[in-house]
């Protein structure tokens, strides 16, 4: 029987996990009792990942031990975890894309209604359970793999970096339900690189580095600075970027210019003219239009109305090879999907070069790695898993997704919420990356769901509500308030 005197709902001490050559966690530790929401916090490749995913199953530890309401576990598989009381929301959603969400739910044997609340607590009360996973976006996955969790009514909920994906509407929504769950005396293990939904519902924070829980903290003001020193190490002082410098807007023929682009009916009147040097940000909360739009413009959906040019050149795409063909690379939201998970680095990366080919023949394979290798020691990428991308961290993913595209050679850059689900450390390379290829002649265009990238690596941000553009800023003037504003339609102006 349980000992009733414990209060730890789940108590994991020294796990550790290796694949191949990576020791992915070496000696993991982690107290959660009744009532609190726990942040487990850590660089990429700290091994948060994997410590969540031995804790519900999917993995089997090396070493280490796990107790559950005061028990010893063995949690075989994600079931075995459902029986103990444990559910897991991972980083990428767990559903069959081919199968509607009330066939999702069956096979999971989620109960529909609890369920159709959870949905609507969330924030999305007109989804329908006859609707394709595939035709939703990856923000609303996220809520529907949440809505799915919350009601099996778990005693512990394990969300991985789950807001990642999320307009603030959504998160704030999120956010009230974690610290709900808490307050009902259930217990929340949170994955988050961030400190604001941190410290707005966490009680106290685990923090692994290289595999290692090197510290547990109360929350508390001013506790930021602590957390990402043991996060970090010492010898990386200050985690902030600079804001961009701000350019003036050329007069010339923009690089991309779109007029009045419709599809569908969530995209009804997007224009904005996007040049050569510039970063253009993209601001919009859930639903507005703005996967739409970046779908037109990767080719992987074709405008009802509108006009996209390329130099001054009318373009019309009906596939992504027309898109590319004219210059315009897509680095999507889900890596998940861009990525050959079960290939190496150096072939992830080697993808476009192939593409190239227009006849059989040898390949240069000494250019190919010159440029692969260019690649990865610009974006400073972990290639001790050469064997499998998917064996790598998320942030060290998103990188391998950009650095394709660097080793090609960058005219035109569509990055959607490029730095989602990654640390601080990370986000800074590719704000500087970012920062780097528009000095050297790039176009970016750069979708995020957290508003304070737009000063870090915008120039100008265009700001996208009921499918419309609202307003277009500049960097210098787009404070969150500003932008939070006008992403919910209250501050109109007419596009520059």
């Amino acid at each position: 029987m349980p000992d009733a005197a414990f209060d730890a709902v789940l108590d994991a001490t020294g796990v550790a996990k290796r694949f191949g050559a990576v020791q992915a966690l070496k000696n993991a530790s982690l107290q959660v009792r009744r009532g609190q929401v726990v942040a487990l916090m850590g660089a990429n490749g700290a091994g948060k990942s994997t410590f969540v995913k031995i804790l519900t199953g999917v993995l089997k530890p090396d070493a280490g031990h796990v107790r559950i309401k005061g028990r010893d576990s063995t949690v075989a598989n994600p079931a075995g975890a459902r029986k103990w009381g444990l559910v897991p929301v991972y980083q990428e959603p767990s559903l069959i894309p081919d199968l509607s969400v009330a066939e999702n739910l069956r096979l999971g044997d989620t109960p529909m209604e609890p369920f159709r609340h959870w949905v609507r607590e969330l924030g999305l009360p007109d989804l329908s359970s006859d609707e394709m996973i595939r035709t939703l976006p990856l923000a609303s996955l996220r809520i529907v793999d949440l809505a799915r969790a919350l009601a099996l009514e778990p005693d512990v909920l394990l969300l991985d970096e789950l807001t990642a994906a999320l307009p603030t509407d959504l998160v704030d929504r999120v956010l009230k339900v974690v610290r709900a769950q808490a307050d009902a005396g259930r217990s929340v293990i949170y994955v988050s690189h961030r400190f604001n939904e941190i410290a707005a519902i966490c009680d106290r924070a685990t923090v692994l580095r290289d595999g290692l829980t090197v510290g547990d903290v109360k929350i508390e003001p001013g506790i930021e600075d602590r957390i990402v020193e043991m996060m970090l190490g010492g010898a990386v002082a200050a985690a902030v970027a600079e804001e961009r410098p701000v350019k003036p807007v050329p007069a010339v023929t923009p690089r991309l210019r779109v007029r009045s682009l419709r599809t569908g009916t969530r995209l009804t009147d997007v224009s904005f003219d996007l040049h050569k040097g510039e970063v253009l940000g993209v601001v919009a909360l859930e639903g507005q239009g703005q996967d739409e739009l970046f779908d037109v413009l990767a080719g992987n959906r074709k405008a009802s109305a509108g006009a996209v040019e390329v130099d001054g050149n009318r373009k019309s795409f009906t596939h992504p090879a027309d898109a590319i063909a004219a210059g315009l690379t897509l680095v999507p939201g889900d890596r998940a999907h861009a990525l050959l998970m079960s290939r190496s680095v150096r072939e992830n990366i080697a993808v476009p070069l192939l593409a190239r080919m227009r006849n059989w023949g040898a390949i240069r394979m000494g250019e190919e790695a010159t440029k692969v290798n260019a690649a990865i020691e610009t974006l400073q990428i972990d290639t001790r898993a050469q064997g499998e991308v998917r064996r790598l961290s998320g942030g060290n993913q998103q990188k391998v997704t950009i650095a394709r595209w660097i080793a090609k050679g960058v005219q035109t850059l569509l990055l959607f919420d490029p730095t989602r689900g990654i640390d601080i450390r990370t986000k800074r390379q590719i704000y500087a990356l970012v920062r780097d290829l528009a000095d050297q002649g790039a176009a970016v265009l750069f979708y995020t769901s957290e508003l304070a990238e737009i000063r870090l690596a915008c120039d100008r941000a265009v700001v996208i509500f009921n499918g419309r553009v609202v307003d277009i800023i500049d960097a210098k003037d787009a404070d969150e308030a500003t932008l939070m504003r006008a992403a919910y339609g209250l501050t109109e102006k007419a596009p520059a």
